[in-house]
């Protein structure tokens, strides 16, 4: 099969793939955490969907290691012990399962061999503690008052990323009620206690965050009011918080996690379950559920513009017109979900009206940098002569560029929310959970986008200090550290492409060492492959073998900075046609990360999408006869 073929092929894929309403609908998979809390959630509110609970269990023991452990990734060693709590935990209080079955006995000896429940994250705490497993601390490290502090303090409600917020604030809640949920049916887990059961939350009170806390109980005391009518304030305040980001379909920012802890800290403010906004709640959580390998899956979020806009701008790529019914519909989809409201990112960005595009079709108020510059691209051809289109454009371009971060680069969600505060905050992963600093993938694609779809030269000032970040930020080895995705591949394949865009030079010393590094770590069959494992230990970790996204991304990168095929770049092309219809492990693999060692994240589209790209640039570089 040669390029022509392959390209033809996944085009004809993705064509057939579309929805009616000219969406793409592929899977958004987080391994089964969220099944397992769906569950959890179910039970503990006596809700008894037999049908949605016994789906979710059989997923979850499909997913179980020889060990008895649940993994992440292919590689993650012996299992994670997070997932493996969350799933013995799901499983027993499903009712389906009993504790002397072979299969949970294997995941207790597991749980006990690797520290018991105190090794397990926050999150799975969290949710142990409110369903009735353990009791809360007596301190918590960020007090409910701290919503108070006005955005003029140094530390603040909203310097934390949104992110951040979503899941803090009814955990804030629940903390400061020491709400726990508890039904007669609820699985006893003390047998997974390892060492002291006292010993369950360990928040790490550091001399730095000690200072920090000080300073938040100090600032407090500047707030007018007693103590008891500020608590109140407070309590009513993150409420409100909450209820003010519901969207349409129940859910709390479109996020499973935050809608969990929502509804039990809705349930701990006095709301019945029976209360509309539990019901539609649970309903909107449910609308998530999708169907992977004949399993029922819970999608932590969807992934409908993501993959929409990537999808589009491929095909268009791939040589499909902008005028084609597959395209029209396509962008008619995503110029009805271009925001049209104020969110929190106008905290820090007052001055642009709104104009991004969210990462699932339910979202309304929380735009990112990624999608709207992904969702531009695919509409920019169409946009010069359509004029809803055109003004869309120009309103997410405008958009898209106001979130540039002081320091050159581009966050995700929000401008500036990078407070070096939270970095001594004694929350597990805060650097993913709290922050939103400038990113190499956010800062390249959004300079690839500035730098080829609109015209913002490159001695402009965005352009100069765009630039100037990804310069500033390259690893000593020459990669870059790619924040959404796996990870210095992802980080370096967004960098180069660029600085191509933006009129850096091939020679220039960044492009010069990141087309090194890339060319080092190609696998001897012409692909690349790098492990989850990269983001936790902060360094390129190989796979040991080639995975089709990132051998595409590799290639997509180097020759966007070549002028000619090199026999890199001819290998990997070679590798990605020899392998498209490729099904194994590595077709599964994670490529998408939310928080290192503990979410990750496989788009199915991705197989499709990548390649497709990479074949398509070549071809229109350098045509059929160079490969």
């Amino acid at each position: 099969m040669n390029i022509t073929q392959s390209i033809d092929n996944l085009v004809t894929r993705l064509k057939h793939d579309q929805t009616e309403q000219g969406s793409w609908e592929y899977p958004f998979e987080t391994g089964i955490t969220t099944d397992a809390y769906m569950i959890i959630l179910l039970r503990s509110l006596e809700i008894d969907d037999e049908q949605l609970i016994e789906e979710l269990a059989e997923r979850i023991m499909s997913r179980q290691e020889q060990n008895g452990a649940w993994k992440l990734f292919h590689d993650e060693l012996d299992g994670n012990i997070s997932a493996t709590i969350d799933s013995y935990y799901a499983l027993l209080y499903s009712r389906y399962y009993q504790k002397n079955d072979a299969r949970l006995r294997a995941a207790r000896r597991f749980i006990l061999n690797n520290g018991g429940m105190e090794k397990a994250n926050m999150f799975t705490k969290m949710m142990l503690t409110l369903t009735g497993q353990q009791r809360w601390p007596a301190f918590f490290p960020l007090p409910i008052e701290f919503i108070l502090l006005p955005s003029s303090f140094p530390i603040n409600f909203y310097s934390l990323s949104v992110y951040g917020r979503s899941n803090i604030a009814p955990i804030m809640i629940l903390a400061d009620k020491r709400f726990r949920l508890k039904t007669k049916n609820r699985p006893d887990l003390r047998e997974l206690y390892g060492n002291r059961e006292d010993a369950f939350f360990s928040w790490s009170r550091s001399n730095e965050w000690q200072q920090v806390f000080s300073a938040i109980k100090n600032s407090l005391t500047y707030l007018a009011g007693l103590p008891a009518q500020l608590h109140s304030m407070a309590v009513s305040q993150t409420k409100q918080y909450i209820l003010g980001r519901i969207e349409e379909d129940g859910t709390f920012y479109s996020y499973f996690s935050s809608t969990f802890f929502m509804i039990y800290a809705m349930i701990s403010l006095g709301h019945s379950k029976n209360d509309p906004i539990i019901q539609n709640a649970i309903n909107g959580l449910k609308s998530m559920r999708t169907a992977i390998k004949g399993t029922t899956h819970m999608q932590y979020t969807t992934a409908s513009i993501w993959n929409t806009s990537l999808i589009s701008h491929a095909l268009q790529e791939a040589g499909v017109s902008s005028h084609d019914p597959i395209i029209a519909k396509a962008n008619n989809f995503l110029l009805k979900k271009q925001h049209r409201k104020y969110g929190d990112w106008a905290v820090h960005n007052p001055q642009s009206l709104p104009g991004g595009w969210g990462f699932s079709n339910i979202n309304t108020i929380n735009p990112d940098v990624d999608d709207s510059t992904a969702t531009l691209r695919a509409i920019t051809a169409e946009a010069t002569d359509h004029s809803p289109l055109l003004y869309a454009w120009d309103k997410g371009t405008n958009w898209v560029t106001s979130m540039q971060n002081d320091d050159g680069g581009w966050p995700a969600f929000e401008k500036n929310t990078d407070s070096r505060f939270f970095s001594f905050l004694p929350i597990e992963k805060g650097e993913f959970i709290l922050t939103d600093p400038s990113s190499a993938d956010l800062t390249g694609r959004t300079l690839e986008y500035l730098g080829k779809y609109t015209n913002m030269g490159k001695t402009l000032a965005p352009m100069k200090d765009g630039i100037r970040w990804l310069v500033s930020n390259q690893e000593s080895n020459g990669s870059w550290y790619g924040r959404w995705g796996i990870c210095y591949i992802y980080g370096t394949w967004a960098a180069l492409t660029g600085l191509a865009a933006a009129g850096v030079s091939p020679k220039h010393k960044a492009i010069e060492k990141g087309k090194s590094w890339l060319k080092k770590i190609q696998n001897a069959d012409g692909g690349w492959g790098e492990s989850c494992k990269s983001d936790s230990n902060m360094i390129y970790t190989p796979l040991g073998t080639s995975t089709l996204t990132h051998t595409a991304w590799a290639a997509d990168a180097l020759l966007s900075i070549s002028d000619h095929p090199t026999l890199e770049i001819k290998k990997a092309i070679s590798f990605l046609i020899q392998n498209l219809d490729q099904d194994d492990w590595t077709t599964d693999y994670p490529h998408g990360q939310g928080m290192a060692g503990e979410l990750y994240i496989h788009y199915h589209s991705y197989r499709y999408i990548f390649p497709l790209l990479a074949l398509a640039h070549y071809k229109n570089k350098w045509g059929e006869g160079n490969s």
